[in-house]
């Protein structure tokens, strides 16, 4: 049976969209944004994580490895480059130290886990949320499971960056309730910097969702230094103007995926910048709202 790869399915949120929510975390992204909270959710493929402080030197792990990958007696014990996921090292960790992070699921699999909460669902008027990663860069496999989940009666939310072609998109619509919609920077050379892709698929994909009939939501990830600037804010109220955005998500950047980069074989560096606190975001408020403009900080 197809597979799609998921890194977390979280029960029980009551952010990411209205009521009592299941989100699914799809594994795998084509950006690569500086301030990645998610990093463990870039690659496509299962990847080991290491947690140093949880390790207690038992070697284990050094024992079942086969390809020479560890060993405990230097300071960081994984050789990134040799490891290749296997996992193996994962089965008999008596700390908890080692985790394969990612699993290969059917439709069957994560509906299984999202029905164990309908009562919730119901009593909420919540539903799916699907995030990521980037949910559509496993489009096959994600559209197969929103048909199961729209024939189930399950309310829908899609959390995505909009890199996908315009076509996908209008067929996996019709299975929606509420995009979400990431806009990480609208000047074109700063995007790309910021998230090493443009960013013209996006926006064009923000025109055409205005004028559709779905609620869309746009989520703007605010990085001190990298999007924040008085022109970065203002090129963004105009694109969010000519889309006709009616509830707009501040979120307000937090440094907790920074202690994740170091357990990982990833390329994302530290940005050593502060998180920042919502009433920062009070002069970037004042610009963006207007008549007819919800705006929301931190997304709540």
């Amino acid at each position: 049976m197809e597979t799609g790869v998921i890194f977390n399915i979280q029960r029980y949120s009551v952010n990411d969209g209205p009521g009592i929510r299941t989100i699914v975390f799809f594994k795998g992204c084509p950006m690569r944004c500086a301030w990645c909270e998610n990093p463990e959710s870039i690659t496509f493929k299962p990847q080991i994580s290491f947690h140093q402080k949880k390790c207690i030197y038992c070697g284990i792990c050094q024992k079942r490895c086969t390809k020479s990958v560890i060993n405990i007696d230097q300071p960081y014990r994984f050789d990134w480059n040799k490891c290749d996921s296997c996992g193996d090292c994962t089965v008999e960790c008596p700390a908890e130290a080692i985790e394969l992070i990612g699993r290969y699921m059917t439709v069957d699999d994560i509906m299984k886990e999202i029905r164990k909460d309908d009562a919730f669902y119901k009593k909420s008027r919540g539903g799916v949320t699907i995030s990521g990663g980037e949910a559509t860069s496993q489009f096959a496999f994600l559209n197969k499971l929103l048909k199961a989940l729209k024939a189930n009666r399950y309310h829908i939310v899609l959390e995505t960056n909009g890199l996908l072609e315009w076509e996908k998109m209008e067929k996996i619509l019709p299975e929606i309730d509420i995009v979400y919609l990431d806009i990480k920077g609208v000047d074109p050379e700063r995007h790309r910097q910021n998230t090493a892709v443009g960013n013209s698929l996006i926006l064009q994909n923000a025109k055409n969702l205005s004028y559709t009939h779905h609620k869309v939501i746009f989520r703007i990830p605010i990085i001190p230094g990298l999007n924040d600037s008085l022109e970065d804010i203002r090129q963004l109220d105009n694109i969010l103007s000519s889309v006709h955005a009616k509830e707009v998500h501040l979120l307000p950047y937090h440094n907790l995926g920074e202690d994740k980069i170091q357990t990982l074989q990833t390329a994302q560096a530290r940005l050593g910048i502060a998180s920042m606190k919502p009433s920062e975001l009070y002069d970037i408020v004042k610009i963006l709202q207007h008549s007819g403009r919800n705006i929301i900080v931190g997304g709540e």
